[in-house]
């Protein structure tokens, strides 16, 4: 996406968005992934959840046009999945930027949403980046110093009760995305039927050549957001289970992609999927190469502690009917998640955390 005339947003964003022809989204959400899907009993007792991220695109006039229809009508596919039984247990949202983003999570019956950081949220973490300086007449005709026009377009919407929420954003920006205070949002989310809560992690990182600088520049604080985003991981990991996604905006970056991977505490769906051994399936994009850097879309996942979540299969939803267009610029993607858990594991967790709750102060 682009920023370029995201100057105009005070009164664009109130300004009505073009008619345009009918469109109903395609999706292509297995029969059998319903979301009210019964718990399976085993050694190990087990959830599953869904989990979409989608950038909805969701950009003020005149910069994307058709967007507050486009919106309302997403809220209206989320809703006729819910009324299937297949709506995603999890939505993730970037890019809702526009005030009809409100009328898609009405529309979609989800009985709980959070936005992530708004305009005025301060940077999360202290600077870090030697040598890079904002709004020098080289970069302050892209959009660096003006300051920040919208919030960071982030939501997390749920089925599942949200119990807790944490902002981050980015210190770092480059070009016109620095006109959007990026970052990411943190939801713990109560299992049903299970024994511990889920925490669920929505980011949006610095765009390439869309943010209109040198793609060099754009890498540098592509990798500085990632050290931020580890650094709030980090700060509110625990030993429940985490699924993390977003707009990465990594596709064919392997220098954007490959940049602490070796010490990020998540795997990334795609590229556990694409070997055989690990039973999810090899991604479905099609394509020669690292299905993980085909799309801007991620989704990641930590399994450690009592409660192990694995991903078992992976969808694509809202994609383009050949010359009919799509809902946005971007598809939705969808993984369910196996959570699993042992009951002697679970009740010396449960142990520890009664033990560490009489500590407190």
């Amino acid at each position: 996406m682009s920023y370029a005339a995201l100057f105009a947003f005070p009164v664009a964003a109130a300004a009505l968005a073009l008619n345009g022809h009918s469109l109903a989204a395609e999706t292509a959400v297995p029969p059998g992934w319903s979301s009210q899907a019964p718990p399976t009993t085993t050694e190990a007792d087990s959830r599953m959840i869904t989990v979409l991220t989608y950038n909805v695109r969701g950009l003020p006039w005149p910069l994307a046009l058709n967007r507050a229809k486009r919106l309302r009508e997403i809220g209206h596919e989320l809703a006729r999945l819910r009324g299937e039984g297949r709506q995603p247990t999890v939505v993730l949202i970037q890019e809702g930027f526009r005030q009809e983003v409100a009328d898609l999570i009405e529309a979609s019956g989800y009985a709980y949403s959070t936005p992530g950081p708004s305009r005025a949220e301060p940077s999360s973490y202290p600077a870090s980046g030697d040598g890079l300086r904002f709004g020098g007449p080289r970069y302050l005709i892209r959009g660096e110093g003006w300051g920040k026009f919208t919030s960071a377009g982030l939501y997390i919407l749920s089925d599942l009760p949200i119990v807790d929420v944490r902002r981050m954003a980015y210190r770092y920006c480059a070009g016109w995305d620095c006109l959007a205070n990026k970052g990411a949002l943190w939801a713990r989310l109560r299992l049903a039927g299970g024994p511990v809560e889920v925490d669920v992690v929505n980011t949006h990182m610095n765009a390439k050549s869309a943010s209109g600088v040198p793609r060099l520049r754009t890498l540098q604080v592509h990798q500085l957001q990632t050290d931020e985003l580890l650094r709030f991981i980090d700060d509110n990991r625990s030993d429940r289970p985490l699924v993390i996604g977003g707009d990465f905006n990594v596709k064919n970056a392997p220098e954007r992609y490959d940049y602490k991977s070796a010490s990020r505490p998540y795997a990334v769906v795609s590229e556990f999927c694409s070997r055989p051994e690990n039973g999810c399936g090899y991604e479905t994009t099609p394509g020669p190469g690292k299905p993980w850097l085909r799309s801007q879309d991620l989704q990641g996942f930590i399994r450690r502690g009592a409660v192990k979540v694995l991903p078992e299969t992976s969808a694509t939803l809202f994609a383009s009917d050949e010359g009919r267009g799509t809902l946005s610029d971007h598809t939705g993607y969808l993984v369910r998640y196996r959570l699993s858990w042992n009951g002697d594991a679970m009740a010396a967790t449960e142990k520890a955390i009664a033990v560490d709750a009489s500590m407190a102060p």
